[in-house]
């Protein structure tokens, strides 16, 4: 049908054969949907581009690999969040060395995660802290769900498990967040944080 937009799964048929353009409108659809979870992944907003960028990259080279009617968001997700968690990997020993080479000076806050920009008022700051303190999946988990608003499929395919243990992951990302809120004083977001 003509004037119809493509389909993921022609446009990766395309991207696969050969079409630079097709990869192009691709990136085009996903572009701000990698940054916002390369920036929750790696926790730095400098960072973000960088990572959603080569990520798409990433995800270009490896499109033989991709498997065919599957869908192509939440593993593009996967790779963009691969991507951002190893150069904050990289960056944090780079910060301990530059740390440790300065004799203990302080390298200053991180940047906040997107989630933050959702909520309003005092709870921000706390809610911030709380999500950095959560491990890398248990984070993704509860970005996938309430801000990018993945489905159960799509959640496991981002994060590479099964089906079945996006409930249980999702369910213990929240219990540790709860448990987080409750330790700083502040009392849970329910509407956030029911599952």
């Amino acid at each position: 049908m003509e004037g119809r937009p493509l389909e993921d799964a022609e446009l990766v048929e395309q991207a696969r054969a050969g079409d630079v353009d097709a990869y192009a409108t691709l990136v085009r659809r996903y572009q701000v949907l990698a940054v916002r979870t390369a920036y929750v992944a790696g926790g730095s907003e400098a960072d973000a581009q960088d990572a959603a960028q080569e990520g798409f990259v990433k995800a270009y080279q490896a499109l033989g690999r991709f498997r065919l009617g599957a869908p192509f968001r939440p593993w593009l997700l996967r790779i963009v969040a691969n991507e951002a968690i190893n150069r904050r990997r990289t960056a944090n020993r780079q910060v301990g060395l530059a740390q440790r080479a300065a004799e203990g000076r302080p390298a200053g806050d991180a940047a906040p995660s997107p989630e933050g920009a959702a909520l309003l008022g005092e709870t921000r700051r706390e809610l911030l802290v709380a999500l950095g303190a959560l491990r890398d999946e248990e984070r993704l988990a509860i970005a996938y769900r309430y801000f990018f608003d993945l489905s159960e499929a799509e959640m496991a395919e981002a994060l590479g498990c099964a089906r079945g243990t996006v409930k249980s992951r999702l369910s213990r990302a929240l219990r540790r967040l709860r448990r987080e809120l409750e330790a700083s004083g502040l009392a849970p977001e329910e509407r956030i944080l029911d599952a």
